[in-house]
């Protein structure tokens, strides 16, 4: 058979389909091999957040005309890391009856998760006991904050190689 004669062309589409084909399972095949870690922004699935999202953003809005939050812890690290948040009211007075509840994650990895509860309050300075961070690298500190009926998330980005924090 001589292909010279430009019965070449249909070889090599269908050579091309075929290998395209192969390159599209072999994508689907190793992109199941995958870890997927789901979203917990909101410390809920999802699925949860978004239906509830009008609810979430209401909420944060009539915390902030009540209450300020603050990170201050002084930084992570891979040992006796004490995360500390201070509450308080508009005018900047100590409120010592918020309810706190944190989880230090990994953002790409959740076996590392640790919740944070019972705080020791002191002035509106809520300080959790001392945890140990398996890893280094960046970690976020996510907390839901309870002040009567109003609730707030307060999510930071923080990284026990720097003290620079950033609230999402």
């Amino acid at each position: 058979m001589n292909l010279s004669n430009g019965r070449i062309w249909p070889y090599s589409i269908a050579a091309s389909i075929i290998f395209i084909f192969g390159a599209c399972v072999a994508t689907v095949i190793v992109a199941n091999t995958l870890p997927v870690e789901k979203s917990d922004t909101y410390m809920m699935d999802y699925h949860e957040a978004n239906a509830k999202v009008n609810d979430i953003l209401e909420s944060a809005i009539a915390f902030n005309k009540k209450y300020k939050i603050e990170y201050i812890t002084d930084g992570l690290s891979t040992q006796n890391s004490t995360i500390k948040y201070r509450v308080s009211d508009i005018d900047s007075n100590p409120v010592n009856d918020a309810q706190i509840k944190v989880i230090v994650t990994r953002p790409n990895n959740h076996k590392h998760d640790q919740e944070l509860s019972n705080p020791k309050i002191e002035n509106g300075v809520y300080t959790f006991d001392s945890i140990e961070l398996p890893q280094e690298g960046r970690w976020d500190v996510m907390a839901k904050v309870a002040v009567e009926e109003l609730h707030r998330f307060y999510n930071v980005k923080a990284d026990t190689r720097a003290k620079e924090i950033i609230e999402y």
